[in-house]
């Protein structure tokens, strides 16, 4: 006879399949003892640059339940965002998860209707959904409850569905059965390392976020470094090149997901369509994207740098 414990796993599980997650793996809320030295050193290095919310909250970052109360479960959900079509080549380049709708957006109403779900099957389960927007190391759970490793540019990779996707979580006061971290499968391959344009990535696993291209365009409010210049490669918003390069993205198929369909403007813009571009067509082009954070400004100064 399957335990109660082993059916509410298999229930969450294929909720999140039903709900369009490629995959769900569960640990137990602990501390993370392994990334709190790691995480120490990264920001004593000044890794983070201006993005001092990443200082915020260190205790939090590292303990689930001193965000849940009486936490007992991570659950780590992936979601494809890879696309069917793609920018033209004559134009300024768009980090591919911002081609549609912003995702925090479409993955917190799936994690509010997955802990509703499991609400109104289980019974009393309280627990918070997060995507992106509060200290939590989502890579860090992703692996540890087995969806894939970290790579070499710390993004987390599948062997089937390589990196094009979101990781989000919920923590809930539900014991369940707990996955296992899988094995590193890098090897010896350096292509990301080798292929970073301005040498973020500083060594094997560790990505000096104030060198990368995602960093400049997105994150920093004033104006870029001189020194960066002529080394963006035409990122107008994000960086996808150590996705682009790591041969087990050779894997990643199209997602199925309607609101990450890019607007057919967008992969219709030129190079001479972006420098152009007045506010009001940013705004209508854009509406409910991820390039809404940089605004109309912070995209002009990211072109009028590249160009």
């Amino acid at each position: 006879m399957i335990n109660s414990k082993t059916k509410y796993t298999q229930f969450i599980k294929a909720e999140a399949k039903r709900l369009g997650f490629l995959s769900c793996g569960i640990s137990k809320a602990c501390f993370l003892e392994q990334e709190a030295p790691r995480l120490e050193t990264w920001l004593n290095n000044n890794h983070n640059g201006q993005m001092s919310y990443m200082e915020n909250n260190f205790d939090k970052r590292l303990n689930p339940t001193l965000l849940v109360d009486d936490s007992k479960s991570v659950v780590s959900l992936l979601l494809n965002y890879y696309p069917e079509q793609f920018q033209e080549t004559d134009s300024y380049k768009i980090s591919k998860y911002a081609y549609g709708k912003d995702y925090h957006f479409v993955i917190k109403e799936k994690l509010n209707e997955l802990l509703f779900s499991i609400q109104s099957t289980i019974g009393e389960v309280s627990g918070r959904a997060f995507v992106d927007s509060a200290p939590v190391l989502d890579k860090a759970w992703a692996a540890k409850s087995g969806l894939g490793w970290i790579g070499k540019n710390s993004n987390l990779l599948t062997q089937k569905a390589g990196s094009f996707y979101f990781i989000a979580e919920l923590i809930i006061d539900l014991e369940l059965n707990y996955d296992y971290a899988t094995t590193d499968h890098c090897g010896t391959c350096t292509a990301c390392i080798d292929s970073c344009p301005t040498e973020a990535i500083v060594a094997p696993y560790v990505v000096d976020g104030s060198k990368c291209i995602s960093y400049f365009t997105i994150e920093l409010k004033e104006n870029i470094p001189i020194e960066m210049k002529g080394k963006f490669d035409d990122w107008a918003f994000g960086c996808d090149i150590c996705q682009d390069v790591c041969p087990w993205n050779k894997f990643s198929k199209p997602h199925s997901e309607p609101l990450f369909n890019p607007n057919p403007e967008l992969l219709k813009f030129s190079k001479k369509d972006w420098n152009e571009i007045t506010e009001e067509t940013f705004n209508a082009v854009f509406k409910d994207s991820p390039l809404k954070r940089p605004k109309f400004q912070g995209i002009k100064r990211n072109i009028d740098f590249i160009k």
